[in-house]
């Protein structure tokens, strides 16, 4: 890993979790979440393309009011939304430039 990228993944997950700030919690510790979509079969995902998520809504403690992206994916995006729109979200707050 790159200093840049090392950077990076510490201001992202400074933000803390992006399914908990929609429901109105700030500052929850967070954990870096690597969307798949793109990265191609066996391939890891950019450390550029983060999203910062709690320990629960990333890999899940099996409970309906809290639905983990790795447990129930389904249920999470339809929550939170896709992987897509909270990066996008995770970008406009550490001040990146959003297409």
């Amino acid at each position: 890993m790159t200093k840049a990228e090392k950077q990076h993944l510490s201001r992202v997950q400074s933000l803390g979790c992006m399914a908990c700030r929609q429901i109105g919690y700030r500052d929850t510790p967070a954990e870096i979440h690597h969307p798949r979509a793109g990265a191609g079969a066996g391939r890891k995902a950019s450390h550029f393309d983060a999203i910062p998520l709690c320990p629960a809504h990333h890999r899940g403690i099996n409970h309906p009011l809290t639905p983990s992206i790795h447990l129930d994916k389904r249920a999470f995006i339809a929550r939170f939304g896709t992987e897509a729109e909270l990066l996008e979200q995770t970008r406009r707050l550490i001040g990146w430039e959003v297409a």
